[in-house]
Order: C-alpha cells, then structure tokens, then sequence
C-alpha cells in the first residue's frame, strides 16, 4: 500500500530516511599507507603544475614536509613552501598566506598538516580567486568566481576538513569563528596515509581523535542528519570508538592510526551532509576566550551535551543504534576515555573562571551549529551545561 503523506511525516520524527538531500562528492579519496607518495602524480592529474604547499613548523620538523616535496618535485611539479600556519587560524594568517601565494603565481594549492594548515589553505584560496575579506565568505556559497584545485594531505586524524567545503577561520579582532563554506573550496583529492599521522604528539593525537569521535557522534542526531549522512556517521563511529583506545596505548599502531584516518574523513563527509550541534557551539567560546585546544574543549563538553540530548526521543534511539547504550551511559564511557586520554575533566582545571560562564553562554547560543542541535538549545541550557562541566 502507498505510504500516506502523514506516515511520511512521522516517520522523520525518528528516522532520517525520508529526509531530503543532495549528495554529490566532490574530492576523491586516496587511502593507505604510502599514500603521500602519490602528491606530484596526483597533481599532475588535476593540471596542478606550481603549488603553493601550506603547512606548521611541526610538520616541517617531522620530515612529512621533505617526503611530499620530493614527490612533487619528481612529478616536476614546482613548490612554494608556506610554513608558518598557526593553531586556530585567523584572518591575520591567512592574509600572511595570501601575500606569499600572490608573489607566487600558484595554479594550485596543497594542505599539508591538521585542520588549521588545511583550513588557512582554504581560506587563502577563497581570497586570492574572489578577493575581498574572509569575514564576506561567512556562511555558504558565496564565492562568485572557481577557486584554485587543492590536495589535502592530513597529517591528524581529527577535523575531516579534507573532506569538508568549509574553512574555520576566527576573526582576529573580535575571535568569532567563521564557518566559510562553499562547494568550489572542497579538496580535489584528499590523500589519506595512516603512516604521516605517527608523528603526532600523544596529547595531539588524544584531542584530535576526540574531535572525530565528536563528529560521528554529533552528525548522527542533528536535525538536518539524512540517510546518506547516518551512514558515514555510523561507520565513523565504529571505526573511531574501536581504534582511538588502541592509539592511546599503542601509538606505534599502524592499522588502529588507519582506522582512526579513515573514520575521521568519514566523519568530515558526514558534516558536510549534515551538520554539528551543540557541543561544538560550545566548545569554540573556550577556545576563543581561554585558548583551549579545540579537541580538548569538545571532551569537555561532549558527556554533557549528550545527556542533555538524550533527554530527546529521537536523539536517544539514534545514540543506541551507534553503542547499544543510553545517551548517559555512553556518556559514562566517553568521560572514561577521556581518562585514558589523559585529558582535563573540567573547565576549572583548565582555568575557566566561573565569573566568565555568562559570557560563554551567551556566545555559545548564537554559534550557528546550535541551531541543528536535536534539542531546541538556547543561553540558559548552556549556562547549565558549562556549571556541570565546570
């Protein structure tokens, strides 16, 4: 029999199967180790021939930097090398990015490090092809002009970026994050090599693997999740929560820093078809006002967050399909591997003043991400949520 209009509606109530979407992948996939290998061949193919290559000290000192160069240069394909990206981008670095791409003349763009080395590279590419400031890309869709190809090469299995439209770059005067996003600053090809991640520092590889989790976790219940979503929420899910513990006790673990790759790129895919909540509209307040590592910020905030959302019927059923777990008891396993992580349990152990928790309400429900939380959140509710993390 023909479903009624009226079986539709109720079946969204819990279920994202009837729920629009639009799906189109826009970055191809490269995975394995060895991987970062394939750069110049890879560059090649998509008429990338003179690239400005964006990374960190870090990554320069791990030698990831060298073994990329020698690919693209045996690929003859020339290099820039911008190597001064900081943690948390603002718009002063990535205009400190744009002068060396203009004095360059780039025809592409390679990202080479965590999120903040890819997301100053988006945020390079959207101001050298459209001009103008990053604060004119806040929100969606609105470069005008096509933006220069780009490879993202993650060197951290956390943000996703290389599988996400947008850059997350924080207003240098005023420390907004501004989520810039448009569907021509996606990564033309993503190279996904499990062996670049064994160089992280433990306590980076405990932030940026709880980032991931977050996204799988955060994706899988807001309200704009549909079916292709759930299901990259889903598998990144299953592949963070069984690879980050091994990585916390085996760092040297190739197969759980794969895992662990995969799952966070799966998890960007899942942002990009559906978007975060409010555990991130929290987080970014901490970040911005007490310098809080953004990974560290989201465990802070995460256990709570989802026990306020478990308080949500639909939210709660979607929390058991990932963890055959109530929403308090998956919160119980979280702040459990948070322990293991080695990372603070509250924000007065990381120097919040209680004075400020207001102010971090207050800017917490005018974040973007709070308005796809499966619950309706607003200044109060995260008033709550802080004094209980604090």
């Amino acid at each position: 029999m023909k479903p009624r209009p009226a079986q539709l509606r109720d079946a969204r109530q819990d279920s994202p199967v009837f729920a629009p979407f639009d799906h189109q992948p826009r970055t191809r996939l490269v995975f394995g180790p060895n991987a970062a290998d394939r750069a110049g061949e890879l560059a090649r193919q998509i008429s990338v021939r003179k690239v400005l290559l964006v990374t960190d000290a870090g990554v320069v000192a791990a030698g990831h930097l060298e073994r990329v160069r020698r690919s693209l240069a045996a690929a003859r394909v020339k290099i820039i090398v911008y190597d001064k990206v900081r943690e948390n981008p603002t718009t002063r670095d990535v205009a400190d990015c744009l002068e060396a791409a203009r004095a360059a003349g780039i025809d592409g763009f390679a990202g080479l490090g965590g999120g903040s080395s890819l997301d100053t590279a988006k945020g390079c590419n959207f101001l050298l092809t459209n001009g103008g400031r990053m604060q004119d890309y806040w929100g969606v869709g609105k470069a005008a002009r096509p933006m220069l190809p780009l490879i993202a090469i993650p060197t951290t299995a956390g943000t996703g970026s290389e599988c996400q439209s947008f850059a997350l770059i924080a207003d240098e005067t005023t420390h907004q994050k501004m989520a810039c996003g448009d569907a021509k600053a996606a990564a033309r090809v993503a190279i996904l090599d499990p062996l670049l991640t064994l160089s992280q520092p433990p306590r980076v590889a405990a932030c940026t693997g709880i980032d991931a989790l977050s996204h799988a976790l955060e994706t899988a219940v807001t309200k704009s999740r549909n079916a292709i979503s759930l299901a990259y929420s889903r598998e990144a899910f299953r592949l963070c929560w069984a690879n980050l513990p091994r990585v916390l006790r085996r760092p040297d673990d190739v197969d759980a820093r794969a895992g662990m790759l995969l799952g966070a790129a799966l998890a960007g895919l899942a942002i990009e078809n559906s978007m975060l909540g409010a555990a991130h509209a929290a987080a970014n307040p901490l970040s911005a006002h007490f310098n809080i590592m953004h990974g560290q910020a989201i465990g802070l905030m995460l256990p709570h967050v989802l026990r306020f959302n478990g308080r949500d019927p639909a939210a709660s059923r979607l929390y058991a399909s990932l963890d055959s777990s109530s929403a308090d008891e998956l919160a119980d396993k979280l702040e459990s591997l948070l322990d293991l992580a080695g990372l603070p349990s509250s924000l007065s152990q990381c120097g919040v003043k209680h004075s400020s928790l207001p102010v971090l309400a207050s800017e917490a429900a005018r974040q973007w991400t709070a308005a796809f939380n499966p619950r309706s959140i607003a200044a109060a509710d995260f008033a709550g949520l802080y004094e209980a993390a604090w």
